[in-house]
């Protein structure tokens, strides 16, 4: 039986694919930046595949955060053929992105029904006191025990020891739950699911975009909307 649910928040309670469409618009008239096309589409594509491609760095361990957001819009930039300061865009970026709360089509109605059903607990890779606001701004802070951000908890998710951290934690207040009595739900196959079920947890994911269920790894669940959550659980 489920007694815990941990819920990631970026592209699962959170949008931050449509936070990163509106910076776009924004910041590109901010700065008057003229990208090799105009079609926010492909923008966001190209922005989505370098992002992509740094954060599965990341969760291997094999960039730190800081260095992430030192180099991400350079090499955004590089790819969409502009010439800019990567570093002053990557401050308006994450300066607009700290006051961010766009929801996820039907999150705030899924907190809402998970509430005073299970133990609710959000985890997240990103910057903890960023991550919690947005959470505050977008009204879901207060149906958390506890926020599991990597940047407080030390390691990042798929890590075993982020897990531990969030478990040991639950002990201390007094809920002994083994991982197979929690679920995770998650948009990102590398870092909730893999990280999930590594850890002996079950897994939900979120997939917000047709793609094929992967071999080996499989996710316990698979929902293409957050409200079909509400039948599983």
């Amino acid at each position: 039986m489920i007694k815990v649910v941990f819920l990631d928040i970026d592209d699962t309670l959170l949008s931050f694919s449509a936070y990163v469409r509106e910076a776009i618009k924004s910041g590109f008239a901010k700065y008057h930046l003229h990208p090799v096309t105009d079609d926010i589409d492909e923008l966001m594509a190209i922005y989505g595949k370098v992002n992509g491609a740094l954060w599965r760095q990341l969760e291997r361990g094999e960039l730190g955060f800081d260095e992430l957001i030192a180099i991400r819009w350079n090499r955004v930039f590089e790819a969409m053929g502009i010439a800019f300061d990567g570093p002053a865009f990557e401050r308006y970026f994450r300066g607009a992105l700290h006051e961010s709360a766009i929801p996820e089509p039907g999150a705030k109605e899924l907190l809402e029904y998970l509430q005073g059903k299970y133990t609710l607990c959000a985890a997240s890779n990103g910057p903890y006191e960023q991550q919690v606001h947005r959470l505050d701004v977008g009204g879901m802070r207060d149906a958390f025990l506890h926020c599991f951000i990597s940047e407080q908890v030390g390691v990042q998710k798929p890590d075993p020891r982020f897990f531990e951290h969030c478990f040991e934690t639950l002990r201390m207040d007094g809920l002994d739950v083994r991982p197979d009595e929690t679920i995770l739900i998650g948009d990102s196959l590398t870092s909730d699911v893999a990280g999930g079920k590594h850890y002996g947890m079950k897994t939900c994911w979120y997939r917000k975009k047709t793609a094929p269920v992967p071999k080996g790894g499989a996710p316990d669940y698979i929902v293409d909307r957050l409200a079909q959550v509400q039948e599983l659980l």
